[in-house]
């Protein structure tokens, strides 16, 4: 099962305790999923109809709840044979308490964010890519569900896709809020379990690339070295080079993979890493000066 299936049944079994929380994820799901209408007399109707049975299930068991209603889930296979679409209708006045849900207080916005997941959201593989949205069926209902998010010291944005409006979410550690927001615990610390794994690979990544950045800077420099040595040995000799040099020199020849400060401990009068590396540049400035000759 996909990292997003694993978030919407972990959520499919969560219920607000309170009514008005149990309104509020009603009213997210036919939002998404369904729409409100009249019949011949006036009465309010609701419907909804999904591919998801997780969808279907949580809308029925929400109606049992809330106002001890049942009903027959009337389903039909779909022209490609593959998947079912289900149906959901319902009748009465006591359904404008779903139509007109008050979702102000926390625990409302927490239901309604968590019904709207279910219903018509995604997450990708947080071991690929950190995405997390949910598609809207106009631009009123994208706005409304990003405030909703942003409420949450949260920063959702709405993208245009085809006839839709996505809400979505693209960094880690927003992911992991909204996941929070909706009470997946499950998936929120798996979430962040793979976070972990990878700011650890990342950093073993960057150390690896540094240490193998300043040894090829190391080696580089060595080899240049060696190149103004070996040219300053063959054009006047070492003979010239006062004594501290032509040791330096002697000693850079003989150890060429030695970092300056072993090749400082390896003089005949050691002396610090600083004091090798003045006169190595030393020899190099000779090297060019016999060059431009």
């Amino acid at each position: 099962m996909s990292f997003s299936g694993k978030v919407k049944d972990e959520l499919a079994g969560r219920y607000g305790s309170a009514r008005h929380c149990q309104l509020a994820e009603l009213s997210a799901l036919v939002h998404m999923c369904g729409g409100f209408g009249e019949d011949c007399r006036g009465v309010c109707t609701m419907r909804l109809h999904t591919e998801n049975i997780r969808v279907a299930k949580k809308c029925f068991t929400l109606m049992e709840k809330t106002f001890n209603i049942g009903t027959d889930v009337l389903f039909r296979r779909n022209l490609n044979g593959n998947s079912w679409t289900y149906f959901l209708f319902y009748k009465g006045d006591e359904l404008l308490a779903v139509k007109n849900a008050i979702i102000q207080a926390v625990c409302c916005k927490r239901a309604y964010i968590r019904g709207a997941f279910i219903a018509a959201g995604s997450m990708s593989d947080p071991n690929k890519s950190y995405h997390f949205e949910i598609v809207c069926n106009d631009r009123e209902q994208a706005e409304f569900l990003r405030n909703l998010i942003n409420s949450f010291d949260l920063d959702a944005k709405i993208v245009r896709r085809k006839n839709s409006y996505i809400v979505y979410l693209k960094e880690g550690s927003q992911i992991v809020d909204v996941l929070n927001v909706m009470e997946a615990d499950v998936a929120l610390m798996e979430l962040e379990n793979v976070r972990i794994m990878k700011e650890m690979r990342n950093s073993v990544n960057r150390k690896v690339n540094c240490e193998t950045a300043n040894i090829s800077k190391t080696v580089s420099a060595a080899v240049r070295q060696i190149e103004d040595i070996t040219y300053i040995r063959d054009t006047i000799g070492f003979d010239q080079l006062p004594e501290g040099l032509r040791d330096v020199a002697l000693t850079r020849l003989a150890y060429p993979e030695a970092t300056l400060t072993e090749l400082g401990s390896l003089l005949e009068q050691p002396i610090g890493k600083s004091g090798v590396n003045h006169r190595l540049r030393k020899l190099t400035e000779i090297a060019a000066k016999l060059r431009d000759q």
